[in-house]
Formats: C-alpha cells, structure tokens, sequence
C-alpha cells in the first residue's frame, strides 16, 4: 500500500456561482468545466493543476444532499481530500487490517475513509 500523492480536493460552498467567483477571479485558477450530479445532489465546478490533480467546488442543489447537510453542521470549506493510491486492493486490505472505517469498500465505487478515522476529514481513495 503506498499513497502516492494528492489526486484532487472537494471544497463545499454554500453559492456555486460565488465559489467559481472566488478561485477563478480572485486566485486566478482556470475554470475547466461545471456539471450537476442530481445522485450526489451537487453543483460542481473543476479547476485543474498542472500536475493532474484538480480542485473541485462543490454546492448542494438541496440541503438534505450529503454536502447540505456538511455545509449546515459544519459551514463551507473543505469536504474531502482524494489520494491517490498505487493499489486499490491492497490499499483497502491494510487500512482494514489496522482498523481503519472505509466507506464504499468492496462494492465496485469510490472508497472513503470515513471522518471517524480521519480526524473529521472525509478522505478518497483513488487508484492511479
């Protein structure tokens, strides 16, 4: 098992058209694209880095979507940091072996360490 680097950051917002505002015009990155995923219930608008990593803002399309619900307990700012990983499988295995909560593991999607063993952190794995 090796984490390999950074592979994106999730920053919620509570305004989507202000937090593209906010990276694009004020920190000069490079809007790429915007999309809405109706099944995580999301706006999202992607800023990508030269290294293959991007940065994606996100902001609910309801308060009752996972990132509502995070932005109401806990406000905007950072919802989730993906790493990228040299091997799924094995990735998993030794997380589970020292006890580690993971979300999604073993059921063909996207695995999160859940915030329980991350510090409050939702954390993405992301096989490279």
């Amino acid at each position: 098992m090796a984490i390999t680097g950074v592979d994106h950051i999730v920053i919620r917002v509570k305004d989507i058209d202000e937090g593209i505002a906010s990276y694009r015009d004020n920190l000069g990155l490079e809007l790429e694209r915007t999309a809405e995923s109706k099944e995580l219930g999301i706006k999202q608008a992607f800023f990508p880095f030269a290294d293959g990593g991007f940065l994606e803002v996100v902001a609910p399309l309801s308060g009752d979507s996972a990132v509502g619900k995070a932005l109401e307990s806990r406000g905007e700012g950072i919802h989730t940091i993906a790493f990228a990983v040299d091997n799924m499988e094995q990735t998993v295995k030794d997380m589970e072996a020292k006890g580690v909560t993971l979300i999604g593991a073993g059921g063909g999607g996207p695995v999160f360490v859940h915030p329980k063993s991350a510090h409050g952190l939702l954390v993405q794995l992301t096989e490279k």
